[in-house]
């Protein structure tokens, strides 16, 4: 996770991984788009396919590079731990759900709609 997380860090190599989404692209078509040099991109493309987020294959003389989105599922899940409510949270939320309940059967029991309200 550390690898893949270090590689998606640089701004290129995130943009990178964004082309290859919709299609596999040669090193050579990656380059055009970026104003940084060709062995610039070319050390980007490696540090890519050594945290496993690219695959390149040989297509004659170029190498034609294709997104593999596997490596970002334990990064995706260790994020989502973040995000996701504490377990303090959801018992909050429960305790909150049980009072409004409770007070709803008081008010049933006391003779009132939920939805009345007294009046003074």
């Amino acid at each position: 996770m550390d690898e893949v997380a270090a590689a998606i860090a640089d701004p290129v190599r995130r943009e990178i991984l964004l082309m290859l989404r919709d299609e596999p692209l040669s090193a050579g078509q990656i380059a055009d788009r970026f104003v940084i040099s060709r062995p610039a991109v070319s050390r980007h493309l490696r540090v890519l396919r050594e945290a496993g987020l690219v695959r390149d294959t040989a297509d004659g003389r170029r190498r034609v590079y294709a997104l593999v989105t596997a490596p970002l599922d334990e990064l995706a899940g260790w994020l989502g731990r973040l995000t996701r409510p504490s377990g303090w949270q959801h018992r909050l939320d429960a305790l909150e759900t049980e009072v409004h309940r409770t007070r709803r059967e008081r008010q049933t029991a006391a003779g009132r709609h939920p939805a009345q309200k007294e009046t003074a």
